[in-house]
């Protein structure tokens, strides 16, 4: 053997110019095991005859020639030894490689996150100015990567955030080594954006001096905004003056605004109480049969109700909303609001009150008008008590002479008895008419009080030559009204109807139509006239206070009547008749269906 051959601790082999083997080294018997158990083709690069010749003919060496033998990776270097031999030695640089790919991989990888995250990666000076960026900054500043380059960072800081910024951010780098901060950078556009930025000094390894300073700056814009917004409506909940309460659906209460706390005297309470504990127990069966579920499918519920102020002090009445609101884990969660109506509550007594009082004074101002209509139905029965009473009379004195004459006297005391009777029941129907009350709501039959309301007019129709024809439906659901109210606004519709007729025909034969029947789940009643009608654009001016064609109305008949129909939950409308003239309607919930709006 070649003494330079066995001599070298590499392993290697010498090859003629055919290529052929000539010569094996110890250092390649034992990396490669047995020789020559293999052919030569399998150890060396596929293209080693052609090397060969190019190292003999050029007489220059060629190194690290690479052959991958069984997943090890062998560099091969040629060497012209003599004019028709090769030196071929041999290095194992399986591990070599496979760290540089792998480092050459990483570096790819390191360069793709780099150019593609939404973050911007930025490298510094220690004085600040830029050194590089990511392509992040141009959609995130507005400012391509070589623009930035030399510029100064904190020129881009908002100048609130300048100084105090800096000198803590240079205090920890020099300290710690890492620094987060969030300030307001300026965008290339001019306006300002809230960013997170993590920087990390790099430091020189003897020294420890920082050479280098890279960030990774974050847009939280939408994530300052949507914290000052949420600190905002914060604010507002607490200073709400309506009572705001968020529970879960057991009921368990985890928060109350100001005006909650003060409400329902839970200012000292450091243990809230259990949503149960403030409602009205009404309301919670309505709650769990209805609230919830209609909550969660609609995102809102209302009812009108009372809460309890803790530890037994007056319930107080109050609109209350129920809001169901989705988590971003899809969790439910609900929020009450309740706005308190006591001061409503008072309001609307009060004008309760008034329009009671009104409706008072309306009705004497009617009685008034209808005074010689009441004067002749009150003298009829006295003036046939007086004829009765005066033949009895000679009835008694001619005893002894006529015996019929003591059946008579009884006749005509029946009849007295009979016309006073009338006369009683006329100023039963006046003082009933005329009581002043407070309202109260019952259950009415509208045959009854229809008929009550023509009995009051029928003297000023039959004046009129007008005929009021009643057709009521049998049988028709009670409604729930005040008797006394309910029989006003009849009385005025029938006589703004005779009115109307009175206008049209001029003492001429008339006739009005009250119908009373069952439509669309209500009571309906209607009063038709034949009068000259109002003209479409008019028609719901007529119920506006103060609106009448009348020389001596006050135009407070219509409106007033709709205030208190409305009162009752119901409506009142006018329409032109198919036949002419006008149709005053009036609808009522029947009773079991006013009830349960009660409720």
């Amino acid at each position: 053997m070649t003494p330079l051959l066995a001599s070298d601790p590499q392993p290697s082999l010498m090859l003629d110019a055919c290529a052929a083997v000539l010569e094996v080294n110890p250092a390649l018997q034992a990396m490669l095991g047995p020789w020559p158990q293999r052919t030569v083709d399998y150890w060396l690069p596929s293209n080693y005859q052609a090397l060969v010749n190019a190292c003999l003919r050029q007489v220059r060496a060629i190194c690290d020639v690479e052959a991958l033998v069984a997943e090890r990776i062998l560099l091969w270097t040629f060497i012209p030894v003599s004019t028709d031999r090769v030196l071929l030695r041999c290095r194992d640089a399986t591990a070599e490689r496979q760290a540089e790919r792998e480092a050459s991989q990483a570096r790819r990888l390191y360069r793709l996150i780099t150019e593609n995250t939404t973050d911007l990666i930025s490298r510094h000076s220690p004085d600040g100015c830029f050194l590089d960026a990511s392509p992040a900054s141009f959609r995130l500043l507005g400012y391509w990567p070589e623009q930035l380059r030399g510029v100064a960072v904190q020129s881009l800081f908002h100048p609130q955030d300048r100084q105090q910024s800096l000198q803590q951010a240079a205090q920890a780098l020099e300290q710690d080594g890492y620094q987060t901060m969030t300030c307001r950078v300026r965008h290339h556009d001019g306006r300002y954006l809230w960013f997170e930025i993590a920087s990390r000094a790099i430091r020189e390894t003897y020294t420890g001096v920082v050479v280098e300073i890279v960030s990774v700056s974050r847009d939280i814009t939408a994530r300052v905004e949507a914290q000052e917004n949420r600190r905002r409506l914060a604010e507002v909940v607490e200073a709400n003056t309506d009572l705001v309460l968020f529970t879960d659906r057991d009921g368990h209460l985890s928060y109350l605004n100001r005006s909650a706390r003060k409400a329902l005297a839970l200012q000292d309470v450091e243990q809230l109480p259990g949503l149960q504990a403030l409602l009205d127990p009404a309301l919670l069966q309505r709650l769990d049969r209805e609230g919830w579920q209609c909550a969660e499918r609609t995102g809102v519920w209302q009812a009108e109700t009372r809460l309890i102020p803790w530890q037994g002090s007056t319930a107080f009445p109050v609109s209350l909303v129920l809001l169901a609101h989705r988590g971003s884990g899809a969790e439910r969660y609900y929020s009450l609001v309740a706005r308190d109506m006591t001061e409503r509550e008072l309001r609307e007594g009060q004008q309760r009150r008034h329009q009671d009082e009104l409706a008072h004074s309306a009705r004497l101002i009617t009685l008034g008008e209808l005074a010689s209509g009441i004067a002749h139905e009150i003298n009829q029965p006295l003036a046939a008590v007086v004829n009765y009473a005066g033949a009895s009379q000679r009835y008694l004195q001619a005893l002894d002479r006529d015996p019929q004459a003591a059946a008579r006297v009884a006749q005509g005391l029946q009849r007295i008895s009979e016309q006073a009777t009338h006369a009683a029941a006329v100023i039963k129907r006046l003082r009933a008419f005329l009581r002043k009350e407070p309202r109260r709501l019952q259950a009415l039959a509208i045959a009854d009080v229809a008929l009550e309301a023509v009995r009051l007019c029928d003297w000023e129709a039959a004046r009129d030559h007008v005929q009021i024809a009643l057709q009521i439906a049998d049988p028709l659901p009670t409604v729930y009204a005040d008797r006394v109210l309910l029989e006003q606004v009849l009385l005025n519709l029938l006589r703004n109807a005779i009115d109307a007729n009175r206008e049209q025909h001029r003492g001429q034969p008339s006739r009005i139509v009250l119908s009373a029947e069952w439509f669309a789940g209500q009571v309906q009643i209607q009063v038709s006239d034949q009068g000259p009608g109002v003209a479409p654009e008019r028609l719901d001016g007529i119920f506006t206070p103060f609106n009448t064609s009348k020389p001596e109305g006050l135009g407070l008949g219509l409106s007033m009547s709709r205030s208190i129909i409305e009162g009752f939950g119901g409506t009142l409308q006018a329409m032109p008749g198919a036949q002419g003239g006008l149709i005053l309607c009036c609808r009522l919930a029947p009773v079991a269906s006013a009830a349960t709006e009660e409720k």
